[in-house]
């Protein structure tokens, strides 16, 4: 192993592999701290999903901290001497920095470098491919700055405030800085001038601006030499290239899956915008049941009732079951029942139902949203996960390992097209038959 991660949530973590398989990287995602014995033979890259993003600060540190001590009594080894990229380890969030003025970032990232035993790192979650793009520390999602975007009705972490030094500043004990977009033109060498300039000035953390995929590229070769990175799943664009210009990356072709034979089906819990979008594009050809939060809190039989309805439906086609909703419906539930546990319950309901399907037999499974996914993946007792073939940037296919076999593909709330479920399934190979059955 020769890079390192930790990601604070499932989704975020397997986005993260996703660009690194492309970047000809052997990745598998690993949740949840990993026991002592699990072993990942042949992996370049490992990567720890954590479920960090929106649990209080203090766990967040603890939690990110084991992972940190299992990636380095995993690897990495020591690089030749003469190479100019060392083995590094990467904090990754998601492009849209969410987040409270408590943490989660700020506080993982600075323990982080305090057990490395660094006093300097930089701070980019910018994902051009995906519309989020950083232009003098102020964050865009498209054409509008992040606190005018739907992130502003996140319902566990709304984004306000789009200045992301500000952001990250209100979360850190140390200073931070900015590395500007007309410095990241002029090339690595410029972004590592600044990077040295900012660290003797007492700049403990540095926003960097990026436009586009090129200048992630160059963020990244300039930061071969830092022990820790963080950042969005873009930052890691650069990363593939340091390690094989330093003699540490075999060359390999990889992404492609075992085929997995069993039903499928679509589990929504993020209520973002484009997953809202998801949702009514495919009750508009698949079968659906919507979950009630509130409804949940009044039968504790609920998640047995979904299942009851899928049984019969399971095998024509992928059935969708969904509690995705607008900020209107949120705000009404979280008034009734509370933020947090509007969430537990929603959390809970969508791993039972999931382990019951699959107990029916699903074996193709699309989960969205980073909570839900995390919830999915801990009752399914899966422990990790190979990357293959991704169906829309930021979101692969993913082959579990242990039994029993099951492809998945954990979306981010805000990523993917608007048919993006449909056209999942489409990218798995045999397709199902009418009769449930996967065939020629």
């Amino acid at each position: 192993m020769i890079l390192g991660c930790i990601a604070d949530d499932f989704t975020g973590a397997t986005d993260l592999a996703n660009t690194l398989t492309r970047g000809g990287m052997a990745t598998v995602v690993l949740f949840g701290v990993p026991r002592e014995d699990l072993a990942a033979p042949g992996a370049d890259a490992i990567v720890i999903a954590l479920k960090s993003r929106s649990i209080a600060a203090g766990d967040a540190v603890r939690q990110s901290l084991a992972a940190l001590t299992w990636l380095q009594q995993a690897g990495p080894g020591p690089a030749p001497r003469e190479s100019t990229a060392i083995p590094q380890i990467f904090f990754k969030y998601c492009s849209t920095f969410d987040s409270t003025d408590a943490g989660n970032i700020g506080p993982v990232a600075e323990a982080l470098l305090a057990a490395l035993g660094e006093t300097f790192t930089i701070a980019c979650p910018a994902f051009p491919t995906n519309k989020r793009t950083i232009y003098r520390g102020y964050l865009f999602v498209g054409d509008v700055l992040l606190s005018e975007s739907s992130m502003r009705y996140h319902p566990l972490t709304p984004m306000t405030d789009a200045l992301l030094t500000r952001v990250l500043q209100r979360q850190s004990k140390g200073r931070v800085g900015l590395i500007a977009y007309d410095v990241v033109e002029r090339g690595a060498a410029a972004v590592r001038e600044a990077m040295e300039r900012l660290h003797a000035e007492g700049v403990r953390m540095a926003i960097v601006d990026a436009l586009t995929d090129a200048h992630l590229v160059t963020i990244g070769a300039a930061c071969a030499r830092l022990k820790l990175l963080t950042g969005g799943s873009g930052l890691a664009l650069g990363l593939p290239e340091n390690f094989r210009r330093a003699g540490l990356l075999r060359a390999r072709t990889g992404g492609a899956l075992p085929a997995v034979h069993g039903h499928a089906a679509v589990i929504a819990g993020s209520c973002s915008a484009a997953t809202q979008r998801q949702v009514a594009e495919m009750k508009r050809r698949s079968q659906w049941f919507e979950i009630d939060p509130i409804g949940l809190r009044e039968d504790s039989a609920s998640a047995s009732k979904v299942l009851q309805w899928a049984r019969p439906r399971l095998g024509r086609e992928p059935i969708l079951i969904y509690s995705t909703a607008d900020p209107g419906a949120v705000e009404k539930a979280q008034a009734a029942l509370g933020r947090e546990q509007a969430g537990r319950l929603i959390e809970t309901a969508m791993g039972e139902i999931a382990k019951g399907l699959v107990d029916m037999g699903v074996r193709q499974l699309v989960v969205a949203g980073g909570e839900t996914s995390g919830a999915v993946a801990s009752a399914l007792g899966v422990e990790g996960l190979w990357i293959g073939e991704e169906i829309d940037p930021g979101v692969p296919w993913t082959f579990s390992l242990g039994e029993p076999p099951l492809a998945l593909a954990l979306k981010s709330g805000n990523f993917g097209t608007d048919d993006f479920f449909l056209k999942a399934f489409q990218k798995l190979e045999p397709p199902m038959n009418a009769d449930g059955r996967f065939g020629e």
